[in-house]
């Protein structure tokens, strides 16, 4: 799924213009990142909830020379799907 996707389905179900769909698909996702960011976690009720986790710094291996490279710690996303999604696939 794509941000256009979102807006050609915004664009279907409202009968608007593509433009104004574009940018009601990009207001979508950057109210979700703003969400995410600021309170760590971002809910719909029936499709599912995304989540931010820590991750750890270690060690891994580049694949292509085999030698030994740090990775930092960071953050990622991880997303759970809701009972009545799951049911839906």
């Amino acid at each position: 799924m794509s941000k256009a996707f979102i807006a050609a389905v915004l664009q279907d179900s409202l009968a608007c213009t593509g433009v104004t769909a574009t940018k009601a698909a990009d207001d979508l996702v950057g109210a979700i990142v703003g969400e995410l960011k600021q309170e760590g976690g971002f809910t719909l009720p029936s499709f599912g909830t995304f989540t931010i986790h820590k991750t750890k710094a270690r060690k891994a291996l580049n694949p292509r020379t085999g030698e030994p490279v740090k990775v930092k710690a960071g953050k990622t996303v991880r997303f759970k799907a809701s009972p009545a999604l799951k049911k839906a696939v």
